[in-house]
């Protein structure tokens, strides 16, 4: 099995429990923040849902710029489904598409055109394509709880389900 094959398995698996997560989110509550300076639910719902996607899609350049990465409020549990099934679908072309020699091709990171990181895109991948993905996630089951909705299982049980 090669790179490509293993990241597109593990993308596959996490995005089940992803998906678990996401149908939770109460489409009552997409406004709410457990503080000031936090994203809305709907905001954090969303990001969760497009971030491999979205990550693939500007890791695709070999050379980029740091973004401002917007953060728009989901006006619907559907929007947020719908951006998750699209996202993934997404994420894999991009890691089929990359195969072993794009992975491991260099990938730049600038700031005003100064080059900040260079790295093989693998690194970027794992770094921000994945692990970005599940804190964020990781993030979304607080909230859930803070709202006393039930967390779903995601590496084993959770309080809630056994």
């Amino acid at each position: 099995m090669n790179y490509s094959d293993w990241l597109i398995a593990e993308l596959k698996r996490e995005a089940e429990s992803t998906r678990r997560v996401l149908e939770r989110v109460p489409s009552d509550k997409l406004s709410w923040k457990p503080h000031e300076k936090s994203m809305s639910l709907g905001q954090l719902a969303l990001h969760v849902a497009g971030v491999p996607g979205g990550l693939a899609e500007f890791l695709d350049e070999s050379i980029r710029e740091v973004p401002v990465v917007p953060l728009p409020e989901a006006a619907s549990l559907d929007e947020i489904l719908s951006a998750h099934d699209k996202y993934m679908q997404l994420a894999e072309k991009k890691l089929l598409t990359w195969g072993e020699a794009g992975l491991m091709e260099a990938w730049k990171l600038t700031r005003e055109g100064i080059p900040i990181l260079e790295v093989p895109r693998i690194e970027m991948v794992r770094t921000l394509m994945l692990n970005h993905w599940y804190h964020h996630r990781g993030q979304l089951t607080v909230y859930l709880r803070l709202l006393e909705v039930p967390v779903p299982a995601i590496y084993g049980p959770s309080a809630d389900e056994s």
